[in-house]
C-alpha cells in the first residue's frame, strides 16, 4: 500500500506563488539533504577578450567574489531568469 500525501490550500498557494530562484534553490536543498551526488563539473575552454576579462577579474575582487564563481552565478540567474525574452537582458 502507498501512503498518500494531502496538501493543505495554503501550502499549494504557497508554492504556485514561488519565484524560479526559490523553486531552484528548494530542489537543490531537497538534492542535498537527500544524499544525490553532487553535480560534476566540467572544463570548459572560453575565449574573452583580455581587457573585458581583467575588468571582470578586477571587479570579482572588489567584492570578495572569485571570479570563476561569479561567472557561474551569473550563468545560473540566466538560465533561471524567465521573465524577460532572450537578448533584452541588461543590453544584450
Amino acid at each position: 500500500m502507498k501512503a498518500i500525501q494531502y496538501f493543505s490550500d495554503e501550502y499549494l498557494a504557497q508554492c504556485r506563488a514561488m519565484s524560479p530562484d526559490q523553486i531552484l534553490r528548494f530542489l537543490d536543498d531537497f538534492r542535498r539533504l537527500h544524499g544525490a551526488t553532487p553535480p560534476v563539473s566540467k572544463l570548459i575552454s572560453l575565449k574573452v577578450p583580455e581587457d573585458l576579462l581583467n575588468a571582470f577579474k578586477a571587479k570579482a575582487r572588489l567584492t570578495g567574489t572569485p571570479y570563476q564563481t561569479q561567472i557561474k552565478a551569473l550563468m545560473k540567474a540566466w538560465v533561471v531568469d524567465q521573465e524577460m525574452p532572450q537578448g533584452t537582458r541588461h543590453g544584450d
